[in-house]
């Protein structure tokens, strides 16, 4: 009997304490700031860090595409003909267990490399996450439009 208290001790101490909903809003908003940090700095590689293998990139006007490879190759095409700049925030997020939405509004600016007048846009977004086995939350579908 004794052996079995040190092992139920042993796991309750081992054991990481449930993260409320709203500790873990926080966490995919601070994830949302990270990516449009990114952004700001054309770091693409930055942006894919932040989406799951197999994630789906919605962009308007092109054909759904798949994986971090992919996101991060998006990316890299804009930020190689356009410096940018992008304000962008969640206007509500929600989590149910492990799975997570984020919806929200950007504004973008491109200011094309080669010279030229900044193109500005504005959009809606909706950014659907995965909670992962290591405790991180991951996108797993992106898709936007614009306003």
């Amino acid at each position: 009997m004794h052996r079995l208290w040190i092992l139920v001790l042993l796991f309750a101490c081992n054991t990481a304490p449930a993260t409320s909903p709203d500790e873990e809003k926080k966490i995919i908003t601070e994830i949302s700031s990270a990516r449009a940090k990114a952004f700001n700095e054309g770091n693409a590689s930055g942006i894919a860090f932040h989406f799951t293998d197999d994630a789906k990139l919605m962009a308007p006007g092109k054909p759904a595409q798949t994986g971090k490879a992919a996101v991060q190759a998006y990316y890299q095409s804009i930020f190689d003909e356009y410096s940018t700049q992008l304000e962008s925030h969640y206007e509500e997020v929600e989590v149910s267990g492990s799975l997570a939405y984020g919806r929200g509004f950007a504004k973008v600016t491109l200011v094309p490399k080669k010279g030229g007048a900044p193109i500005t846009s504005t959009a809606k977004y909706l950014n659907i996450l995965k909670k992962q086995a290591d405790g991180t939350w991951k996108t797993t579908h992106d898709i936007w439009n614009d306003n």
